[in-house]
């Protein structure tokens, strides 16, 4: 039996759409005692699962020449926000060919994203028309003119 239905559910809003290669910074909440920090870690997006749990997604970055991989939670309330630094153009849906991979053949393509049209002061006011208005009073011919008019050829 599947529980998804039986579950209502639930969006983090300070996660962003993402996708495998992007490059993303998570900001998560460390307790250490009485405090609270904002910690932030930075890499590449090489896993994103989706269950019944709200799902989570898998971060890599090499750390002083060490591959470290951080799985964080999509409806964790210590994942402060999640800010997608750029997109990657990657075929794969599972990148774990990354850990193999050392310096300048472990980057990514960076795959362009189109802005949607921002609207400006200037934009959303109508530009006005210089030129006088045309008017409309114009007094229908007879049909014997019309035939004259449109057949320059007849002498």
């Amino acid at each position: 039996m599947d529980i998804a239905p039986l579950v209502e559910t639930k969006t983090n809003p300070d996660i962003p759409e993402l996708s495998p290669g992007d490059t993303v910074k998570v900001s998560t909440k460390i307790v250490e005692g009485e405090k609270e920090r904002i910690q932030v870690f930075q890499g590449i997006v090489i896993k994103i699962r989706h269950g019944a749990d709200g799902g989570s997604f898998t971060v890599r970055r090499i750390s002083h020449g060490i591959g470290v991989e951080r799985t964080f939670p999509l409806l964790s309330p210590l994942v402060a926000k999640v800010e997608v630094v750029r997109h990657g153009k990657v075929r794969r849906a599972r990148l774990y060919y990354l850990r193999g991979l050392s310096g300048k053949a472990a980057r990514i393509k960076e795959r362009r994203v189109a802005r949607e049209k921002r609207t400006t002061a200037k934009d959303a006011v109508e530009p006005v028309s210089t030129e006088p208005e045309l008017q409309e009073d114009i007094q229908p011919q007879e049909d014997s003119q019309l035939e004259e008019d449109t057949n320059p050829h007849e002498d």
